[in-house]
């Protein structure tokens, strides 16, 4: 099949603001409900000419609501996206009503709820893959600090340095204060390489506002995006970093802020259980007119 027989129209390409109630707020994600025929090629020149810092692409499993999910940034294809994901769930909730669907990511399968809240929107939760968190040597923790024009004196120290991964890979660094986390001008060339040569989707940077409470910021240079709004595949990844660290206790609920520093608030809702290592991350989702 040719790019041209496999376009998608335009109205088939939808909008959504993820995290948040507001299109103006959270993070914009694309949504092709059917990509069916389409090529790489075609889906990342999609996701190339929305400009949002991810696209997601479905075709239809062979069980109700089963769906293979692609994603796909400006510059590359990403393993897994959580905005885009609560983004995708409540498009087709719209259209088929709340319930229960599994999506099968290159990270693994994802399953997805959504429900209609008291206040009639729709809140998608993801559960993510099993999580885990690696150590970082100090020669690459100065390496980003410096990248990101940081001092060691900036960091929290009771949040240390890791590489957190919960369907995609995330270098978690703390700040001791919310004025470093406001500051945010980078190396955006040389970060995107230093991400690339470890596999990395984007940092979680973090200051801790009280001991579920979280403002957080994600610069996401490997997609051609200077900082991504909201990020539930971040969000996921921290919420394991912190437990493993003994930061937070299960169960628990954790509430991160994200994107006020961008003028696109949201709020992601990280949830921990004792019984389960996987992570729960729930968020609205709104059209973009």
């Amino acid at each position: 099949m040719t790019d041209d027989a496999a376009a998608v129209a335009p109205s088939e390409i939808l909008r959504y603001a993820a995290f948040s109630t507001r299109p103006e707020g959270g993070n914009p994600a694309g949504v092709v409900l059917d990509a069916t025929g389409l090529t790489d090629e075609r889906m990342l020149a999609i996701a190339a000419e929305l400009g949002y810092s991810e696209t997601a692409f479905l075709t239809a499993g062979d069980l109700q609501g089963s769906y293979r999910v692609r994603y796909f940034s400006p510059l590359a294809e990403v393993p897994f996206c959580g905005h885009a994901t609560v983004a995708s769930a409540v498009a087709l909730a719209e259209r088929t009503g709340p319930g229960r669907y599994v999506f099968t990511t290159a990270a693994g399968d994802v399953p997805v709820e959504v429900e209609r809240g008291t206040d009639g929107l729709l809140r998608a939760t993801l559960t993510s893959v099993e999580p885990k968190t690696e150590e970082v040597p100090d020669a690459d923790i100065a390496e980003a600090l410096a990248l990101l024009g940081w001092s060691a004196a900036d960091l929290d120290p009771a949040l240390p340095p890791r590489i957190a991964y919960a369907g995609a890979r995330h270098l978690v660094l703390a700040a001791g204060t919310r004025s470093r986390l406001a500051r945010l001008d980078y190396d955006f060339d040389g970060l995107a390489a230093y991400m690339r040569a470890r596999d990395l989707t984007t940092l979680q940077l973090a200051w801790r506002e009280a001991p579920e409470v979280f403002h957080v910021r994600a610069p996401f240079p490997v997609g051609g995006v200077v900082e991504d709004p909201a990020t539930g595949a971040a969000a996921a990844a921290f919420g394991a970093y912190l437990r493993e660290q003994g930061a937070v206790t299960a169960p628990t609920v954790l509430t991160l802020h994200q994107g006020e520093d961008l003028g696109r608030p949201g709020v992601l809702r990280v949830e921990l259980s004792a019984e389960d290592t996987r992570v729960r991350v729930s968020g609205a989702a709104v059209a973009i007119p």
